[in-house]
């Protein structure tokens, strides 16, 4: 099947080695004007003229969509939308020179002792007494309340943000489908690298290694081990604890390899072992048979609920999940968020699937009471004819794998 939206076709291997081997930035100019276009749109309709794009500790996803500049310690955007400039202040000091390379369109500098100091300086240059400001990203309480006593408002605008992030630009989806492959790369690298005694800290150095020599970076790497015969974990562990993969034992594992902040993410269940033992065989099918609904259901002008109402096939068979069955992904953990019937993940929101939209179809099928539980998924992009994958390994649970010892 030919993987395509309207005006996007997912990049053959070469294509993708194409893109690894690409200077950064690889969003090129004209991607980075047309982000800032539709972020100045949605600020007009709040009568807002002033931005400021906040990320700090390598958090804020909204720096990197309209600069190409990756948030280290502290990165403060200030937009001016009257004019079109566009000042970044950045933390450390010793970033500064790497951040003048990478970021696109805009003067930058070190943000002193003092990042939300320079902010306001600025903000008083732009004439923010008279202006609103616009707000996105993870504004500290201290830095809002520096920004509010020298503008005549400020306006949220982390809602209208993550809007924006819902539907890929061909540029994104290209940058995806290399991050699918750096994951799909990783889980390869778990399932041939696994063996008797090895420790989750492995397991990490294992994945790693399968990306990190050709430029991807680790987004997450989350692996749950737990014997067959007395189970008691049902989902992966975020921290690895030195736990040892044992016979009998199930692993359990979520991978995700980015490439400039686009990953991928692929979810498995292995053992060493030649057939999973009950009742996570019976717990597999039912994931499988779930990943398979849910996708069904996802398409164009499809709704949420659809997409929940779907995993019935879960409670049916007198199971449950931990995980979320369903995130938006993509430039952050977006929207919609789903649960199950049994386990819901809050309101199911009011959300219709549009082409271009990535999410994460992850069906974590648990007993009930976790004790014992398996994971499947991947990273799908909805296309006219549906959600399709865009990662390339084998779907169903992996037995016998890793090294004989």
């Amino acid at each position: 099947m030919t993987k395509t939206t309207k005006d996007w076709t997912l990049p053959d291997a070469a294509a993708r080695r194409a893109l690894l081997g690409q200077p950064w930035p690889r969003a090129g100019a004209e991607e980075v004007a047309a982000r800032r276009q539709a972020i100045a749109a949605a600020a007009e309709a709040r009568d807002v003229d002033l931005l400021l794009v906040y990320g700090a500790d390598r958090a804020g996803s909204g720096v990197p969509w309209l600069t190409s500049w990756p948030v280290t310690r502290e990165a403060a955007l200030v937009l001016d939308l009257r004019t079109g400039e566009a000042e970044l202040f950045v933390q450390f000091h010793n970033h500064v020179p790497l951040a003048g390379e990478i970021a696109q369109d805009c003067n930058v500098h070190w943000g002193g002792p003092d990042t939300a100091g320079r902010v306001v300086e600025e903000l008083r240059r732009r004439g923010g007494g008279t202006r609103r400001l616009g707000t996105v990203g993870p504004v500290t309480v201290p830095l809002h309340r520096a920004v509010s006593e020298v503008v005549a408002d400020v306006v949220p605008m982390g809602g209208d943000y993550v809007r924006l992030r819902l539907v890929k630009s061909p540029a994104e989806l290209d940058l995806l489908a290399v991050g699918a492959h750096l994951s799909d790369l990783a889980a390869l690298a778990l399932r041939d690298g696994v063996a008797e005694g090895t420790t989750d800290h492995e397991m990490a150095d294992l994945v790693e290694r399968a990306y990190v020599p050709l430029g991807g970076t680790t987004h997450i790497h989350y692996f749950g081990v737990t014997p067959m015969a007395a189970p008691d974990r049902g989902a992966p562990a975020q921290f690895t604890t030195g736990r040892r993969l044992g016979r009998g034992d199930v692993l359990v594992t979520e991978l995700s390899a980015a490439l400039e902040g686009y990953a991928g993410q692929v979810l498995r269940t292995m053992t060493l072992e030649d057939r999973l033992e009950p009742p996570f065989d019976d717990l597999h099918a039912v994931a499988d048979a779930a990943f398979d609904a849910v996708c069904a259901a996802i398409r164009p002008g499809a709704t949420a609920a659809e997409a929940v109402a779907a995993s019935g096939v879960i409670e049916e068979a007198g199971y449950t999940i931990v995980d979320d069955l369903v995130h938006g992904f993509g430039g952050g953990y977006l929207p919609p968020v789903l649960g199950t019937a049994s386990r819901p993940a809050g309101p199911i929101p009011d959300l219709v699937f549009e082409v271009g939209m990535t999410v994460v179809v992850q069906p974590n099928v648990t007993t009930l009471d976790h004790r014992a539980g398996v994971q499947t998924g991947e990273l799908v992009v909805v296309t006219e004819d549906g959600a399709v994958s865009l990662h390339d390994v084998p779907r169903g649970p992996w037995l016998g794998v890793g090294q004989r010892r």
